[in-house]
């Protein structure tokens, strides 16, 4: 089984990393927009397959959704964090725009994934990619 993590930051390496050590798919691809970073984190995990006793394949691509395609799990984690003095409506309005983006993408490349959303804020997010898809 194929899982796709969209966002390399901590929370989607370590999803990453829990689903390869748990043994929840034979393929992890982890995605990102920042050049090189999820291949980078991949690459960082891949290393620790031995240490971690998994054979799970980690790769990481800068967004290309086709190499997430026919994938049956889609977890997203991409956003921004609140940042101080940040309204709830203000993170609402950037991350919708990512994470719509995201849904569409994974929409498109895997049509009948389970997508699993874990942007904040988490509950119009769900929502969000609920209508989207």
């Amino acid at each position: 089984m194929k899982v796709t993590v969209v966002g390399a930051g901590a929370v989607g390496a370590s999803c990453a990393e829990y689903i390869a050590i748990k043994d929840f798919a034979s393929e992890v691809v982890l995605l990102d927009i920042k050049e090189g970073y999820a291949e980078g984190k991949a690459m960082d995990l891949m290393q620790t397959a031995s240490l971690n006793g998994f054979d799970t394949k980690i790769t990481g691509t800068t967004n290309d959704y086709s190499k997430t395609a026919d994938s049956a799990i889609a977890v997203i984690t991409s956003g921004i964090p609140r940042k101080p003095g940040m309204t709830r409506e203000e993170l609402i309005g950037i991350n919708a725009g990512i994470v719509k983006t995201v849904a569409s993408s994974l929409l498109e490349h895997s049509p009948n994934a389970i997508i699993i959303v874990v942007s904040n804020p988490m509950d119009t997010m769900t929502y969000l990619v609920h209508k989207t898809t």
